[in-house]
C-alpha cells in the first residue's frame, strides 16, 4: 500500500514540474530584508498613481486628459526656462548696486528675452498661456503678476493684468498642487520622470 502511495505522489510531483509557465521571461529578483529580526524576501515594484473619479455616472474625459498632456509637454520647458533665467537675473542684480544700472540691465535683458521667445509665446493657445501662468507660479513660487510688479513696476503689472483679463486669464492665478491642479501635478511628475 505504501508503494502505491509513493507512486501516485511521485506522479503528481512529475506533472507539477512539467507545467509550463504562462508568462515566460517575467522574473523578479528577490532580495532579503531584515525586519524585526526576521529575514524576509522583498521585490521592488514601480510606483502606481491612482486617480479617483469625481463621479461614477460620467465617463472619463480621455480626450481632455490627452489634450492636457499635450499642452503641458509644450509649455513645461518654458516654465523651466523662466526659472533658470530668473535665477540668472537675480544673481546678476545682486552684483549691481546702482539703481539706474539695475533698470538699464533689466530693460536690456527684457529686450533680449522678447527677441528670443516672443514668437514661441505668440504661437501658444490661450489654454497653453493659462497653463504657463500656473507653471511659472509652480517653478518660481511667485505669480506672474508679482514677478512683473517686482521687476517692471506696479503700472506695468496692472497693464499686463488688464491685457490678460481680456483673454480670460489671470496673472495672479496661483498653482495648487493638492487642489484643482492635482492632475496637472501628477502629469508633470510623469513628464519629469520620463514616463510621458
Amino acid at each position: 500500500m505504501s508503494l502505491g502511495f509513493l507512486v501516485s505522489v511521485s506522479g503528481q510531483i512529475d506533472t507539477t514540474l512539467q507545467k509550463v509557465d504562462t508568462l515566460p521571461g517575467n522574473f523578479y529578483g528577490l532580495h532579503s530584508v531584515e525586519r524585526n529580526g526576521t529575514s524576509l524576501p522583498e521585490v521592488d515594484i514601480k510606483e502606481v498613481v491612482i486617480i479617483g473619479r469625481p463621479s461614477t455616472a460620467k465617463k472619463f474625459p480621455f480626450y481632455k486628459y490627452q489634450r492636457l498632456i499635450y499642452n503641458l509637454k509644450k509649455v513645461h520647458p518654458y516654465s523651466q526656462v523662466v526659472r533658470a533665467k530668473l535665477g540668472a537675473v537675480n544673481a546678476e542684480l545682486e552684483k549691481i548696486t546702482d539703481e539706474r544700472e539695475r533698470k538699464k540691465y533689466l530693460r536690456h535683458y527684457e529686450k533680449e528675452i522678447f527677441g528670443e521667445y516672443e514668437d514661441d509665446v505668440r504661437d501658444m493657445t490661450i489654454t497653453q498661456g493659462k497653463l504657463l501662468i500656473k507653471l511659472i507660479d509652480r517653478e518660481t513660487r511667485n505669480t506672474s503678476y508679482d514677478l512683473i510688479r517686482q521687476y517692471r513696476g506696479t503700472f506695468s503689472a496692472a497693464f499686463w493684468q488688464s491685457i490678460a483679463r481680456i483673454f480670460g486669464t489671470n496673472l495672479k492665478e496661483e498653482y495648487d498642487p493638492y487642489g484643482e491642479d492635482a492632475i496637472i501635478e501628477i502629469i508633470l511628475h510623469e513628464i519629469e520622470s520620463g514616463n510621458l
